[in-house]
């Protein structure tokens, strides 16, 4: 039994022990949500939920000033409300920009015996942003092999590093059986991937090409010539970004609608004869792409109906309608100026007769596409009546072709009957050609590869030409 004085004390220290611990620095509050009965309280008795059903409060911990925060659960949270993003895409494409090269080597014979590491480079020609260049050793690039080979080479002729391409070399069959000699990269998965070049001047090719004895006895070889075809694919990557579907829009068609106008005549209001020959057209049209028909239609205000060519043949005004229109080119001009190889098919061919009109009628584009074709005829037989007549006609991409060629041929040049025919009507291109051989004689004499100039060239050349004279003036 306990007696009523000790019941008393008992009670006094348990209604004054929050009031003490409160002095302590002992949170009540901290003490009682610790406890496992407070966590789930049991309900009331008027409650209409059982215990499982009433979400506890979340205890978080208490910040730096002791106090804590109580967030009710999930269920009792406000909705997110923040937007939603699509998704992006990207993707990574790694391809080759391809482009190809065909290096004619004429007179293999007299190329032999240049030595041993010695070369001849063809022009070079600009693939996927860079520049390369074909090189062929007659008597083979290894010492080793006693010129028992031919070595074919391709070679980075731009400033570039660490740049990647595949690479294709052809010797082609020239008995058209197709049998051609192919080393290509394109055909077949590469272990360690594309070919590596590191800086300007690295190659790629093969110093056993071909052996030389069989080289001459074979197809390969026709007429003293060699023909090499190059391929070379720059590998490039880059990111396309949410573009993985594409449309594929073609070619402008405005040509041919224009043509079909041209074919039918519809509407036509202009009609021209030439030399008996009659073209119907359309002022508009004409107008719109060439500046002499422009004057002749609105600056003069001509009315009249039909027009008479005087200057042109039925044949070249054709060619110039089918430009205008179609802004192309016949299939006779390609013809005529692959095939016309004398002095004077050159200057009669329907080429050089449309670049003659090209000139007159303001039409600069057709102007240009004639001197692409004419450059296609440039050889050492033809150079100075093509130069000739580029020089006649403003056609300047034209002429400093020529005058190159003919600089670096001088000697050759000099030789031929054209060479005669541009100093008795052209002396003024005398000149223009000797400060284009001091140009090239600058850029010998700066990268060092011609111990021979075109200086001597000329000293050579003029010696024959004089000889020639008075074997001429005896006769």
């Amino acid at each position: 039994t306990i007696s009523p004085e000790r019941e008393e004390r008992q009670q006094h220290r348990y209604r004054y022990r929050p009031i003490l611990n409160q002095k302590r620095g002992k949170s009540k509050r901290r003490k009682t949500l610790t406890n496992p009965a407070f966590q789930n309280p049991p309900p009331p008795a008027n409650s209409l939920f059982s215990p499982s059903e009433i979400s506890p409060p979340e205890i978080h911990p208490t910040d730096s000033n002791g106090n804590s925060s109580i967030r009710r659960s999930d269920s009792m949270a406000k909705p997110d409300t923040s937007p939603v993003l699509s998704p992006t895409s990207s993707r990574s494409v790694t391809q080759t920009v391809n482009g190809s090269h065909r290096f004619v080597i004429q007179g293999y014979s007299l190329a032999k015996g240049m030595g041993v590491g010695k070369h001849i480079a063809s022009d070079n020609f600009t693939v996927g942003g860079y520049q390369w260049a074909i090189y062929f050793y007659p008597d083979g690039k290894n010492p080793e092999d006693n010129s028992a080979y031919v070595s074919v080479f391709i070679a980075l002729a731009s400033e570039g590093t660490d740049v990647r391409a595949l690479f294709e070399l052809t010797l082609v069959d020239q008995s058209e059986k197709g049998k051609h000699k192919v080393h290509s990269h394109f055909d077949r998965s590469l272990e360690s991937g594309p070919y590596t070049l590191k800086y300007r001047g690295s190659m790629w090719g093969y110093k056993r090409f071909f052996r030389r004895a069989m080289l001459e006895t074979s197809d390969y070889l026709k007429n003293d010539c060699l023909k090499i075809n190059c391929t070379v694919g720059v590998v490039v990557s880059a990111v396309d970004c949410s573009r993985l579907h594409s449309i594929q829009v073609p070619e402008s068609d405005i040509g041919a609608h224009f043509g079909t106008l041209l074919e039918t005549m519809e509407g036509s209001d202009v009609t021209f004869n030439v030399a008996g020959e009659k073209f119907e057209a359309h002022k508009l049209v004409l107008a719109a792409r060439s500046p002499l028909f422009r004057s002749k239609f609105f600056d003069c205000a001509e009315d009249s109906e039909e027009i008479v060519i005087t200057d042109l043949e039925p044949d070249v005004f054709k060619a110039i309608l089918h430009f205008i229109y179609r802004d192309t080119l016949t299939e006779d001009v390609g013809n005529t100026a692959s095939s016309s190889s004398s002095l004077s098919s050159i200057s009669e061919s329907l080429t050089a007769k449309l670049l003659a009109a090209a000139d007159r009628y303001g039409l600069d584009r057709l102007r240009l596409m004639c001197e692409s074709h004419l450059c296609k005829d440039i050889s050492v037989a033809s150079v100075a009546r093509i130069l000739a007549l580029a020089d006649s006609h403003h056609a300047t991409e034209l002429k400093a072709v020529c005058l190159k060629f003919a600089a670096e041929n001088l000697a050759a040049v000099m030789r031929s009957d054209g060479f005669e025919y541009l100093k008795e009507n052209c002396p003024t291109l005398q000149s223009e050609l000797l400060k284009t051989v001091a140009g090239c004689e600058e850029d010998c004499s700066s990268g060092g590869g011609k111990s021979r100039s075109v200086w001597g060239q000329l000293s050579d050349g003029g010696e024959t030409t004089t000889n020639e004279r008075r074997v001429r003036q005896r006769t």
